[in-house]
């Protein structure tokens, strides 16, 4: 069977395939509002275990838990009046939460990468949020790609990465978003910002005031914390403001549009870069060109989650583990 053959339309019959699917213990890709989530369910070993087999991903890389509602997340982690203010406002939505897992919590320890934490969130995608339903148990899905590799954000991109790894793929279209979810931590007086995201640290600051950027090179307690990830095959060269022989241009704005390859956004709409980051990455990295420049990006709302997926994607590949 092609790997094409795996792609489903969404349909009430094609859910309760899914949910049959993952509630045998084997794996589906699905949409959510961030990329293309490669999912099983959380509670069985061996399923999550297929998670890191399928993708090449490390066992120390933590995945994300994904459930249908605060009620369902507070039977898995305990929550404090941080974490509670967060949920009432970003969720469902693009923000995941690193919290103590509870004591009797049945999610594999393998989505926890044997921390006492756990990543969970409340997708906001419909689709997402009828499979989680339907399927009545907690869902593990990092992002549906070889580790590593550019996060997939159309059902094609899953295919082409995973092939017949994963039974059956969702598709739901392109991702609203583009990018992963933002990934937070809590210490005793501030939240940490383990991975800029969709929702931006802007937005946390209003809602919680002290947000702390964690280092590039802290200890990895969340997904998203590798030095070298979401990558292209070939190298990657930030903040550049010209384009080498052989060389594929990334722009950003009206002042790159002569010399792009692809302009993430002609007008300079962060919103809309963010969107069209993966998807572009891809069709670049299609084409075989030697590398890929990349236009400055600003530093400030959306740009942070691009800035830091683009940092990763030009590491060094020797420190490449996921």
């Amino acid at each position: 069977m092609s790997a094409l053959d795996n792609i489903c339309s969404p349909s009430k019959e094609a859910l309760k395939n899914a949910a049959r699917i993952l509630q045998a213990g084997e794996l589906v890709a699905f949409p959510t509002e961030t990329v293309y989530g490669l999912g099983a369910d959380a509670s069985n070993d061996n399923a999550t275990a297929k998670i890191f087999e399928a993708k090449g991903r490390p066992s120390f890389n933590p995945l994300i838990v994904h459930v249908p509602d605060i009620e369902t997340a507070r039977k898995y982690v305990r929550f404090n009046a941080r974490a509670e203010n967060l949920a009432a406002l970003f969720w469902p939505g693009a923000l995941t939460m690193v919290l103590p897992r509870n004591e009797e919590c049945p999610i594999s320890r393998l989505a926890s990468a044997g921390l006492p934490t756990l990543a969970v969130r409340v997708p906001a995608n419909p689709l997402a949020r009828d499979l989680l339903l339907e399927v009545g148990r907690p869902i593990a899905a990092p992002s549906a790609n070889p580790s590593g590799q550019i996060s997939p954000t159309q059902a094609i991109h899953v295919a082409n990465g995973l092939k017949d790894k994963v039974k059956l793929i969702l598709d739901g279209g392109t991702c609203k978003i583009g990018v992963e979810s933002t990934v937070i931590g809590f210490s005793e007086d501030e939240v940490i910002l383990l991975r800029p995201g969709g929702v931006t640290k802007e937005q946390l600051q209003a809602a919680c005031g002290k947000v702390t950027m964690s280092a590039p090179d802290s200890k990895i307690t969340s997904p998203g914390m590798l030095l070298s990830h979401y990558a292209p095959s070939c190298p990657v060269r930030l903040n550049a403001d010209d384009k080498k022989e052989g060389e594929a241009y990334l722009g950003f704005g009206p002042e790159t549009d002569l010399i792009s390859t692809i302009n993430l956004s002609a007008s300079g709409d962060l919103t809309e870069a963010t969107a069209n980051l993966f998807s572009s990455l891809h069709l670049l990295d299609e084409e075989g060109f030697a590398s890929i420049a990349v236009a400055p990006i600003p530093e400030i709302g959306l740009g942070v989650a691009i800035n830091d997926r683009l940092r990763r994607a030009a590491a060094p590949r020797e420190k490449q583990e996921g």
